[in-house]
């Protein structure tokens, strides 16, 4: 008896220590991201592909739109409960790393869990703080203005050159409004980037280089900037504000209005042009130009790292939230499914693979992105910790809101924000 229930035990001990085994080795990872519903689909599909290679690791995702997912990002960081893998913006990177959110991922490039062998230096440029890598650039994109090419060849219009003004802007909406009866522009004129742009193109930026201050002294040419949105604002020739907060702030792509043709012009990052494409139907007639400079200024953009990924400071796994970033950047058939809907993937061999896979919306995202290579501005530093704070309590609510509603005067709005943004900015 004695020695069955011996050879019982050694028999249990083969069995169950292996399943012990297996049963640590089970890693669980949480992404998050915004976008899109194809970018959902997209990052889906290639996370069931990477759960398949690695049946040890599980991952849950949650997406949604970019509103929201700062929201859900700053409700769980506060909680001590973000996912592994995060999506990030060069925007608001410099902010989550100052706060210990970010995990470092030089230890991966070390040793080889992240490998690089394909990457160019300046596409990693972008995801460094104080020489440390904390993000890693999931495809390069630039601001754009999307043309419908029917609607302008409709209204007997010219497509505008690359280095078009402001000037010419303005006259194009105008005429594209009277002759078709739509918006010669979609929302979005009055966003931040817009702002730091406009200044980009004039040779400085927004922020001093603390980040404590704004950097430039002349507020003249965004309050000139300002006042031609109001003109076409009021000839009816873009939607108001009160239209941009009833149906496009906060929607995706799918929402803006050169999609079911109510606008002739959009502004997007040029990754978006995936989705705006698919949403507005293959038989659209789109083209991609560079945003309006302005006059005797120079490109009002830049070559932006589109979106990262980072692993963040509250992962329990964070080799393996490594492998799947790794996975995410070198995979060709993982990418030949994303099919560089966030931007040009930044290895080389990847890129290069999926030049014949190429749809007409891809194809002019790849070309309009070599434009942009060659004329384009440097790119600017990460934004300060507090820009989050300036856009959220004074640049939206206290100017840009009240001088589209007509309750202030462009230079009192311009003087209110100038007032905030001494008190915000220096904040620790």
């Amino acid at each position: 008896m004695k020695k069955c229930i011996g050879s019982l035990l050694v028999i249990l001990m083969f069995v169950l220590v292996p399943m012990m085994a297996i049963a640590e080795d089970q890693v669980e990872l949480r992404i998050a991201w915004w976008g899109s519903q194809n970018r959902h689909d997209r990052t889906i599909k290639v996370i069931e592909m990477f759960m398949k290679e690695h049946p040890n690791i599980t991952i849950t995702y949650e997406p949604s739109g970019w509103n929201d997912h700062w929201t859900k990002m700053s409700t769980q960081a506060a909680g001590g409960n973000l996912p592994d893998i995060m999506q990030q913006d060069y925007a608001r990177l410099e902010e989550w790393v100052d706060r210990g959110m970010l995990y470092p991922l030089d230890e991966f490039m070390e040793s080889g869990v992240l490998d690089f062998s394909n990457v160019a230096e300046a596409n990693l440029a972008g995801g460094k703080i104080d020489g440390k890598l904390y993000a890693v650039n999931i495809g390069t994109n630039s601001e754009c203005w999307v043309l419908d090419v029917d609607a302008f060849k409709k209204a007997g219009i010219e497509i505008p050159s690359q280095k078009w003004t402001l000037e010419d802007f303005e006259k194009i909406v105008l005429e594209l409004h009277e002759k078709l009866g739509i918006w010669g522009m979609g929302p979005g004129l009055t966003g931040d980037q817009r702002w730091k742009s406009n200044y980009l193109g004039l040779g400085t930026w927004v922020y001093s280089d603390d980040g404590k201050s704004l950097a430039y002294t002349d507020d003249q040419p965004f309050i000139d900037y300002l006042k031609m949105v109001l003109r076409l604002q009021d000839a009816g020739a873009i939607p108001t504000r009160a239209e941009e907060v009833a149906e496009f702030d906060g929607q995706g792509v799918e929402a803006q209005p050169i999609v079911d043709g109510r606008a002739a012009m959009a502004y997007f990052w040029s990754n978006q042009i995936v989705a705006v494409w698919n949403a507005a139907g293959k038989d659209r007639n789109l083209i991609m130009v560079h945003p309006p400079r302005p006059k005797g200024g120079s490109a009002a953009n830049y070559v932006k790292p589109g979106q990262f990924l980072s692993v963040t400071a509250h992962s329990k796994h964070p080799k393996e939230a490594a492998m799947f970033i790794d996975y995410f950047t070198n995979s060709v058939e993982a990418n030949k499914v994303l099919l560089a809907e966030r931007g040009v993937p930044i290895s080389s061999v990847v890129a290069e693979s999926l030049t014949e896979l190429l749809t007409p919306s891809q194809l002019q995202m790849f070309q309009y992105m070599a434009r942009v290579e060659k004329d384009s501005s440097p790119l600017p530093p990460p934004d300060p910790i507090n820009h989050a704070e300036l856009m959220n309590n004074a640049y939206g609510p206290e100017f840009i809101d009240p001088i589209r509603y007509g309750q202030i005067s462009v230079e009192d709005g311009i003087k209110r924000f100038r007032e905030l943004a001494a008190e915000i900015l220096p904040e620790d």
